[in-house]
């Protein structure tokens, strides 16, 4: 019975984890979208034609580089 519960223990531990990383790799792009979210009188990347997928795509790299960084570390296994 100790070892079915320390076994299921592990495995929540697991879940967990991966839960916590996830959260933690997708706060910057939250930042990034809360902020250009606001409405503000002037923008400046709403006058540049790329302005959009500029931020979109910065919202990406800052969601990839911190999962990239756990996976390297070996965190997401």
């Amino acid at each position: 019975m100790d070892a079915t519960v320390g076994f299921i223990n592990l495995n929540q531990s697991k879940i967990i984890k991966i839960f916590s990383v996830v959260s933690v790799a997708l706060m910057p792009p939250t930042l990034l979208a809360s902020i250009w979210g606001m409405n503000y009188k002037y923008m400046p990347e709403l006058d540049l034609m790329l302005g959009y997928p500029a931020a979109l795509g910065l919202m990406v790299i800052s969601a990839i580089i911190p999962l990239w960084y756990f996976h390297h570390k070996g965190w997401m296994k």
